[in-house]
């Protein structure tokens, strides 16, 4: 017999049997799905108990609820957990997938993004970096990049693309749309630094973690 787990009794053990089951769902669906949910899947979002314990429950377990676009929702790290994660050094990806995945967000989303291509705060794009992008600007050897490229794209971090208007290559992945706004931004100062480390914004982006370092 499965042990009930402790967090979701003390989140949950109030609730009516069917509010419950609604905000499990909602919980499960939203952890485990590979892209945004509809909300018209997330009953749970639709009454304000539901909604509260679940984003209690999602609190609870370092998670938090991500709005994409208003009409769909995933879970991602709470920004609190984050910031722990990172004083401790904690680091899931190898140094060679690190440097791929900058390399195609710098080409599909920093470029784009300063010619005025996509929005200010979009993460998704129709700009491919393509695999020659790669093994051109990167020193990572070539086998070692394809394989960093497949282990990117089967955890969602990256998506492989056909060439339609653009030569084929790869876009962002679903997964970085569990980004929180706060998640977004330090990476969109990442991004400017990586790509164009001496352009005003680059400054810009120095002198406003200068500020946020004395001010703490």
């Amino acid at each position: 017999m499965t042990r009930p787990n402790p967090v979701f009794e003390e989140v949950l053990g109030s609730l009516p049997d069917r509010q419950r089951e609604l905000v499990e769902a909602a919980y499960a669906v939203l952890e485990h799905s590979s892209e945004p949910v509809h909300r018209q899947y997330l009953p749970a979002l639709q009454d304000a108990t539901s909604h509260e314990r679940l984003e209690q429950l999602l609190r609870r377990t370092g998670r938090t609820l991500v709005a994409v676009d208003g009409l769909h929702f995933t879970s991602g790290f709470d920004d609190t957990v984050a910031a722990e994660l990172a004083t401790m050094n904690w680091q899931p990806l190898p140094l060679v997938d690190r440097a791929v995945l900058v390399l195609v967000l710098v080409y599909s989303i920093a470029i784009p993004r300063s010619e005025e291509q996509i929005g200010p705060d979009a993460w998704t794009s129709p700009y491919p970096t393509t695999v020659g992008d790669i093994f051109r600007n990167s020193k990572v050897p070539v086998a070692e990049a394809r394989a960093a490229l497949g282990r990117l794209t089967a955890s969602g971090l990256l998506r492989n693309v056909r060439g339609r208007e653009h030569e084929g290559g790869y876009v962002p992945g679903p997964q970085l749309l569990r980004l929180t706004p706060a998640a977004r931004e330090r990476l969109q100062d990442q991004l400017i630094l990586a790509a164009a480390p001496d352009h005003p914004l680059a400054a810009v982006v120095r002198e406003r973690r200068q500020s946020h370092q004395q001010g703490a």
